[in-house]
């Protein structure tokens, strides 16, 4: 099947239940959010690669889509590379430790990862990996 549709992904958006909570559990992962945002309507980071991570409060979302209701779950993942296998077990433990929701707890993962998986605090998945040694 062929398109004519020439699109990139530009954006990942991610609507919050509680914006401030959000924005401190990505920026314990190294994203630059300024301390400022945790009171905006709209948030938005741009990511060395050009891509756009952006949160929205629940209550921006509703103002321009009344019937939202969201996902309990989620409907998201982001992958965040880390530089070493020990790095994932260190940012795994420190955000489960600061309240993060742990899912899969680091493990050597036969595709040659390090690999662990939380929960954001709106219940979207947060991959962690590093390559393993060959």
């Amino acid at each position: 099947m062929s398109t004519d549709i020439e699109a990139r992904l530009d954006m990942v958006g991610i609507v919050a239940a509680d914006l401030p909570a959000s924005l401190a559990f990505y920026r314990r992962l190294g994203l630059d959010i300024p301390a400022a945002a945790d009171t905006e309507p709209h948030v938005e980071v741009t990511l060395p690669n050009g891509l756009r991570l952006a949160w929205d409060p629940e209550q921006t979302v509703k103002s321009f889509h009344p019937e939202w209701k969201g996902s309990p779950n989620g409907r998201i993942a982001l992958a965040f590379k880390l530089p070493t296998p020990a790095e994932v077990d260190s940012a795994y433990h420190e955000l489960t430790a600061a309240g993060a929701t742990g899912e899969l707890e680091p493990f050597d993962a036969f595709w040659g990862q390090r690999y662990a998986v939380l929960r954001d605090p709106d219940g979207n998945a947060v991959d962690l990996f590093a390559p393993l040694p060959a």
